[in-house]
């Protein structure tokens, strides 16, 4: 089960709205979901949270590219939108091992149709080649008050934490 929320800074403060991830399949329509919410290029995070697996922060500033955070690398490369962020920090590097292997058409099916478990394999396989560890912009947060040490020391209920410390708590609130 996933969370996700925009905070959006305006003059009055943070504004907070819940957001449907349903459409997003890249970062770049992740990015697009942020400036929609912007205003005047303001700062926008879109936070991510798995229950209680892994959370994840997506800063969007004007036209800059995002900056990304995600507490536990290895736990956000076995869900979808985890391995969205992870492939963007990382790189398509995870998949080279495999996709080698998958080209020499080993899979034992005589006319080259990858077996059944061959993608949960993949995913397997990408999630050990990831640390799990934080991975990202651990300075993310940092002009906004909340610092690196800070941040790599939240763990459950991480996005209330932050949102109190950007003084957004209240709002974030309302959307859960």
């Amino acid at each position: 089960m996933y969370f996700a929320a925009l905070l959006a800074r305006t003059e009055d403060g943070w504004e907070a709205s819940d957001t449907e991830l349903d459409d997003v399949e890249t970062l770049s329509d992740l990015t697009e979901l942020a400036r929609e919410a912007s205003v005047d290029d303001d700062t926008v995070l879109v936070f991510i949270e798995q229950e209680d697996a892994w959370f994840g922060i997506v800063r969007v500033e004007g036209e800059d590219d995002p900056r990304i955070y995600i507490s536990d690398g290895a736990a956000a490369a076995r869900s979808s939108y985890g391995e969205m962020l992870i492939k963007e920090l990382l790189g398509d590097d995870l998949d080279d091992d495999t996709a080698d292997l998958d080209a020499l058409d080993l899979d034992g099916t005589e006319d080259g149709e990858p077996a059944e478990d061959d993608e949960e394999e993949d995913a397997e396989v990408a999630a050990e080649a990831v640390p799990a560890e934080p991975v990202g912009d651990r300075l993310i947060l940092d002009d906004l008050g909340l610092s690196e040490k800070e941040l790599l020391a939240l763990d459950t209920d991480a996005l209330s934490e932050i949102a109190d410390a950007l003084g957004a708590a209240e709002v974030l609130e309302t959307v859960r």
